[in-house]
């Protein structure tokens, strides 16, 4: 099941939304909501469910007896738990996500054809993995209490909002939080607005500009002109930014619903003054982990900086996908962040501060270009089109941009931190007009998004590969 589907939006949830409300007492509500999630994970993938609960219940235990082991004084026991649980996460993730992959290699470095086990990826699994995995580690560490009720952790990990797309969250985020949650119609009211401009980023936004994508870049890249290559590799940017952002906008929104508050995944990334600033604006919650449980780790910036820095952003790529478009992705912005850590300082003052806002927005677009392509020779024949190999303009090239210039106007403007902060200035929300505006604002998107939705047959979601 995924949010932007006509199902979800008028049977599911509302049904939630009645079940939660109705329901007293925190602990029935985090019953009703585990029940709830696990409904809405199985939805699609009935079996994966028990992947799922196995992974909540290592991880639960894992963390009983590193408490266990740390209150008897047996850090060997507390270490060995903490070995087992990321050595079962990590060999989750390399089963299901990486042994096609794995194999595949293998056989290309022994000149022979293996024979693939083809495993179908359980939905959300990066993502879950590493909510359990980082409790056990953070109890390890002594960062976090551990956490004695099974029916609280299984709401930790199961919780649906952010299971499928993130954020990844942090158990330390949510630790009060499952216990102790306020619901109330003014966070209910302020979570719908947040889900419905997710909502709308996602069907009126990330599928419209995703389809113009497709068109250009899934056809024939040899005779694509280098002005139709350019536009759709824009597409795909504003299809990436819009159709993860407003899953997380939505996630976010749902867990306001519930009274859940989780931190904010992107940040205006387009907008960005250098690679790293991107980077601390995109997938927020996944830089972090990275940051959190490898960089520094492995000596961050005090020590083996280049070390810290191949391998962090080397498990970042691979973590979007088995394909080595994703390993070169990563390095890519290895490369860039190792560029303006050592290089850029060399550069006077004024020219170091002024190049990397001219370098940092085409330097991500061509990340999306190697993003993309997980084949090679059309990652090649892709870039050939756009340096104008075929040419630089077709036929129908100024009307195919004609055309789409009110969307790529509208995707700006959209990405922009602009917008909210003039409607802000101009609408107080302690005015009594603001509830009127904020439900004529909904129940446009609303609107809007459902009459797509019901004429749509083009509703891709990047991150469900991942």
């Amino acid at each position: 099941m995924v949010f932007s589907s006509l199902f979800f939006l008028y049977g599911f949830l509302p049904v939630c939304v009645l079940l939660y409300a109705l329901t007293p007492g925190i602990g029935r509500r985090n019953i009703i909501l585990i029940l709830l999630s696990l409904a809405f994970y199985a939805w699609g993938e009935p079996i994966w469910v028990i992947l799922l609960l196995f992974s909540a219940t290592q991880d639960y235990f894992c963390g009983r007896v590193i408490g266990r082991a740390r209150r008897l004084g047996t850090e060997r026991l507390a270490k060995g738990a903490l070995i087992f649980s990321i050595a079962t996460n990590l060999m989750l993730l390399g089963v299901f996500k990486y042994l096609d992959f794995y194999l595949y290699n293998i056989g290309l470095a022994f000149n022979v054809t293996p024979t693939l086990p083809g495993i179908a990826l359980p939905i959300g699994i990066s993502f879950y993995t590493f909510q359990t995995m980082s409790y056990t580690i953070d109890v390890y560490r002594g960062k976090v209490n551990v956490q004695k009720s099974f029916t609280d952790f299984l709401l930790f990990v199961s919780l649906f909002p952010p299971l499928i797309a993130g954020p990844i969250l942090r158990y330390s985020e949510l630790e009060k939080q499952l216990r102790n949650r306020p619901f109330t119609w003014e966070g209910c009211a302020e979570g719908i607005t947040r889900f419905c401009c997710g909502l709308g980023k996602k069907v009126l936004l990330a599928n419209t500009t995703g389809e113009v994508a497709s068109g250009l870049l899934d056809g024939r890249l040899y005779t694509l002109p280098a002005a139709d290559a350019l536009l759709g590799i824009l597409m795909f940017t504003a299809h990436i930014y819009f159709d993860f952002s407003g899953y997380s906008d939505m996630a976010i929104g749902l867990g306001k619903i519930f009274g859940f508050k989780y931190g904010e995944n992107f940040r205006y990334p387009y907008f960005a003054k250098s690679i790293g600033d991107f980077w601390r604006r995109w997938h927020i919650s996944l830089g972090a982990f990275f940051r959190d449980y490898v960089y520094i780790p492995l000596g961050g910036n005090r020590k083996r900086v280049v070390l810290s820095l191949t391998v962090t952003w080397f498990l970042t790529g691979l973590w979007h996908g088995a394909s080595w478009n994703f390993v070169i992705w990563g390095l890519y912005f290895a490369v860039w962040l190792a560029f303006e850590r050592w290089v850029l300082p060399i550069f006077p003052r004024k020219i170091a501060g002024v190049l990397p806002m001219i370098y940092t927005f085409p330097a991500v677009v061509l990340g999306w270009v190697i993003f993309y392509f997980t084949d090679f020779a059309r990652l090649v024949g892709f870039l050939k089109s756009l340096l104008g190999y075929n040419d630089f303009a077709g036929t129908e090239t100024p009307s195919l941009w004609l055309g789409r210039f009110p969307l790529i106007l509208i995707c700006f403007a959209a990405a922009s931190p602009k917008p909210k902060i003039w409607a802000e200035r101009l609408i107080n929300k302690g005015s009594a007009l603001y509830p009127m505006l904020s439900l004529c604002y909904n129940s446009v998107l609303l609107l809007l998004s459902t009459a797509f939705l019901a004429g749509q047959s083009f509703n891709p979601f990047i991150y469900f590969r991942f």
